[in-house]
């Protein structure tokens, strides 16, 4: 459960690629979820792998790139997915729920939110938005740190110099990757010097980093200041033929700071994932027995008894 089936994985990822799906017909009695290797969504299909398990439904994780996953979906091969971030994701889900292959059931974290973030020292000083960037450009020396190339917040940032928003067309994006932007962001803050960075929340950057958001009434990373919705997704298909697992990942949500502290103990500390996955259903079993009020297991039965039982809460 709590690691992907190697021999699996690569065989379903080789398929989608080539544009095949495999026949999924006799494997239906498995919840099959799709994980890119993101901390935060690791570890919440690990919980809901954990509390599944006892209501009866076998599972299986599929480490796969965000294209794949969607393929996948299209396919039949990938069931759930925990991880559409939107708006960055919209491109990618809007047609597919526009033709009904694809059904949002939640939100599955509060709080979640994207725009640049600056150390709190900067904030704390008068730098609070993006209207006052261009005024201290000598200080940051006219660069933006992003995490990648290609990624949704470069093409903003990208779009915003061109375009000389907030007076930013003679600045320049400094597109590395998530390790080497927040590795900069680290040693600035060391030295207590300016810098300007993509950041977001749920992550283990709000937990480590004294940082803070700039206000940004242009709403460049989305409405209200890049904030964003992390969706459940699933086939739609799946979800007409499953109203409990609906009920269940209705229910199945999380605070911004939940996830963070998930992505802080799985991807930074390196625990094992059925450890930080066990810790957070053992330090929030009121929270479970509420996520699983309205749901019933396979046979019909109450779910909270069986997964209570099961897992010793």
């Amino acid at each position: 459960m709590t690691a992907p089936l190697t021999s699996s994985r690569a065989l379903l990822a080789g398929s989608l690629l080539a544009g095949l799906a495999l026949p999924t017909q006799a494997d239906d009695a498995t919840l099959d979820f799709g994980v890119p290797a993101w901390p935060g969504i690791t570890v919440k299909t690990e919980i809901a792998e954990q509390l599944l398990a006892p209501l009866g439904y076998q599972t299986r994780t599929h480490e796969l790139g965000l294209q794949v996953v969607y393929q996948g979906m299209d396919s039949g091969d990938i069931d759930v997915f925990l991880g559409g971030w939107m708006p960055a994701q919209r491109d990618m889900f809007d047609p597919r729920e526009a033709d009904d292959r694809l059904r949002a059931v939640a939100n599955n974290v509060d709080g979640a939110q994207m725009t640049l973030a600056v150390p709190e020292y900067l904030y704390e000083q008068g730098i609070q938005s993006f209207a006052d960037l261009d005024a201290n450009r000598e200080q940051f020396d006219g660069q933006i740190h992003g995490f990648g190339a290609g990624s949704a917040a470069s093409e903003i940032l990208e779009a915003a110099i061109a375009d000389d928003v907030w007076g930013l067309g003679d600045w320049r994006l400094v597109d590395t990757s998530e390790v080497g932007m927040l590795s900069a962001a680290r040693d600035a803050i060391s030295r207590e010097e300016a810098i300007v960075w993509v950041g977001w929340t749920p992550h283990w950057m709000n937990l480590e980093l004294p940082m803070r958001y700039l206000d940004d009434p242009q709403d460049l990373f989305g409405e209200n200041n890049g904030e964003s919705d992390v969706l459940t997704i699933l086939r739609s298909d799946f979800a007409e033929a499953n109203p409990e697992l609906v009920s269940f990942f209705e229910a199945f949500t999380f605070s911004a700071e939940e996830q963070s502290w998930m992505i802080q103990e799985y991807g930074q500390q390196e625990r094992d994932l059925d450890e930080v996955a066990a810790e957070w259903i053992r330090d929030n079993v009121e929270r479970v027995e509420a996520m699983l009020a309205d749901v019933n297991d396979r046979d019909g039965e109450p779910a909270w008894p069986q997964v209570q039982a099961a897992l010793d809460l």
